[in-house]
């Protein structure tokens, strides 16, 4: 067996290995099952004794005795019954500790992987499913079930006919159960599935509602909601119609089982067969045996959830393996080197990005231009590792950006994506990107930084001024120069910039330059990817980037210097295009 694929084997045993774990309170709650179902024994032995002794000796005294000893016994019953549901309830508790860190990192990395919004929260679904079931009275039964043959056994002992209209119940029953699992397991997978379509398509008219309002896009959006919860409901009544009716077939059969069992042994009675006592103890036996069945059939709805999430989970760790401890890198401080990269868009193999290569030194600063849907931005997110490349590497002083620990690279980035996301908290803790212990003179320093000082200084309570859910409380510029000082928080080696000053007015344009030039003056590289020259400033380099290809760069002036020529030269006829002049000075055409 390969490394690769002996590795992949561990890590997809992840979610077993969390149930593994919980093993010894699964030995409890077993141990505590098995004095249950002795003590469920109760019931028939007072009825036997009450018939066949206290009825025949008249004795009140026995029957005293009797009945405190049963007392004692049901309530030792019920008060074991409570601490094993509660068991389980921890069990289920500390399963869902054990993986949710995991899971979390899943729905941060599969969007990075391709997957729709519907997939990127499955994962919490699933956990929350599988915890679920746990915490129910659905494991009760798997633990019930093996002191059933003890029962089935005793019923045998009362007489042959009994236990073999028992062993007759329990077949039947176990068959429904079983046509249950198989008629089940569709609709249900398509109720799971037709839930996060639904819960995305409200989530996304919930964070689009200005929008939508504004467009005229309610009633439209409506009726693509209704079709879309119809077929959820749908779903649901087809999962539930599923279960429900034969586990209501199953509760009437058990009922008849046991009027059934009283008849046969009123019969055996009459015969002479068996006494009274024996009569009412059979059927209390055979209902203690077939209990665990009926409880697996009603709880077979989670059970069948609880397996398919499990399954899931299970693949998908699968897929996305956790991060490998890796060795701690100093921290970048000399160069940026991209290597004839390849990037795609996730879960693609189309490359966006085609044989990029680039060579930045400590101090410098790029500006990246070029025509929409050139792959700027495709570049950018692999600058920063967020998009893997297909091809190529990009290292920071000779490091490849995967010999990082993701959390560790972080802490030498800065990144203003192109669409600026902040979260709910104060203004502080997003420039401090949620870290517990930022010092308060390091978040002032990045704000001051991106010229946003004054500006938080004037919300309503400065930086402990909450935001709301992607910076609702705040405009787009103020949304934008907060970004931009949390990029620039910790003085991070590699400052990425992807249309820095979409939002900002003039003094904006200024403070986004005084910024890219400190962090050059500190010994950084700044990348800015824009479309207006007023923040190409403070960069000493410029590339122009056009069909995934970087086709000229050098230094600024010349750059932008042959761009006007190119712009202002009139179109040659068609028959007598010209060769394109050499570029002055230092400026390269590449590609």
């Amino acid at each position: 067996m390969t490394q690769a694929s002996k590795r992949h084997r561990e890590e997809s045993t992840e979610v077993y290995d969390a149930l593994k774990a919980c093993s010894p309170s699964f030995i409890g709650v077993a141990v505590f099952s098995a004095v249950v179902n002795l003590l469920a024994l109760t019931g028939s032995l007072y009825m036997l004794q009450l018939y066949d002794r206290v009825l025949s000796s008249r004795s009140i005294p026995t029957l005293i005795g009797l009945s405190l000893l049963a007392l004692a016994a049901y309530a030792l019953s019920g008060g074991l019954d409570m601490l094993r549901g509660k068991m389980l309830a921890r069990i289920g508790a500390r399963f869902d500790e054990q993986l949710s860190a995991r899971v979390f990192d899943l729905v941060a990395q599969m969007p990075l992987r391709g997957a729709k919004q519907t997939e990127s929260l499955q994962p919490v679904r699933d956990l929350d499913q599988i915890r679920g079931f746990l915490s129910s009275l659905g494991p009760t039964a798997l633990f019930d079930m093996p002191f059933m043959p003890i029962f089935i056994l005793g019923c045998f002992m009362i007489h042959p006919w009994i236990g073999v209209v028992s062993v007759f119940g329990g077949i039947c029953i176990v068959i429904l159960t079983l046509y249950t699992d198989a008629k089940s397991k569709g609709p249900s997978y398509e109720l799971t599935k037709s839930s996060a379509e639904r819960h995305a398509m409200a989530e996304t008219s919930r964070r689009n509602a200005e929008a939508i309002r504004a467009l005229g896009m309610l009633g439209f959006l409506a009726k693509r909601y209704d079709e879309v919860h119809c077929k959820h409901v749908n779903d649901g009544l087809r999962a539930s119609e599923a279960a429900s009716g034969i586990s209501a077939f199953a509760k009437v059969f058990r009922m008849v089982l046991q009027s059934g069992i009283l008849g046969l042994g009123a019969y055996l009675v009459i015969q002479g067969q068996m006494s009274g006592g024996l009569m009412i103890a059979a059927s209390i036996m055979m209902s203690r045996a077939l209990a665990p069945i009926e409880i697996a059939v009603a709880h077979w709805k989670g059970f069948t959830a609880a397996r398919q999430g499990y399954r899931r989970l299970q693949h998908i760790m699968s897929l996305i393996p956790p991060q490998e401890q890796v060795l701690g890198l100093p921290a970048p401080k000399a160069h940026l080197a991209v290597e004839e990269i390849y990037v795609a868009a996730p879960g693609t193999q189309q490359p966006i990005v085609n044989a990029v290569s680039l060579q930045l030194q400590a101090g410098q600063g790029l500006g990246l231009i070029g025509p929409s849907a050139s792959g700027k931005s495709t570049l950018a997110r692999a600058l920063v590792g967020v998009w893997p490349t297909l091809r190529g590497d990009i290292r920071l002083d000779g490091a490849a950006l995967d010999q990082w620990e993701p959390d560790a690279l972080g802490r030498h980035i800065g990144y203003l994506p192109q669409d600026v996301e902040l979260f709910d908290g104060t203004v502080a803790e997003n420039i401090a990107r949620f870290q517990p212990n930022a010092k308060p003179d390091d978040i002032i320093a990045a704000a001051q930084m991106a010229g946003a000082h004054e500006l938080i200084l004037g919300l309503p309570e400065g930086y402990n001024t909450r935001i709301g859910e992607a910076g609702a409380a705040l405009s787009g510029g103020q949304r934008q120069r907060v970004a931009l000082a949390r990029a620039l928080y910790g003085n991070p080696f590699l400052v990425v910039l992807d249309e820095p000053n979409a939002s900002l007015d003039g003094a904006g344009d200024d403070a986004l330059n005084r910024a890219i030039l400190s962090v050059r003056q500190r010994g950084g590289i700044v990348v800015v990817i824009t479309h207006r020259p007023a923040a190409l400033g403070q960069v000493d380099q410029v590339a122009i980037m056009e069909e995934g290809r970087i086709r000229a760069m050098g230094p600024r002036d010349e750059v932008l210097q042959s761009v006007m020529k190119r712009n202002t030269t009139p179109a040659p006829a068609a028959a007598a295009r010209p060769q394109p002049a050499a570029p002055a000075g230092n400026l390269r055409e590449v590609g």
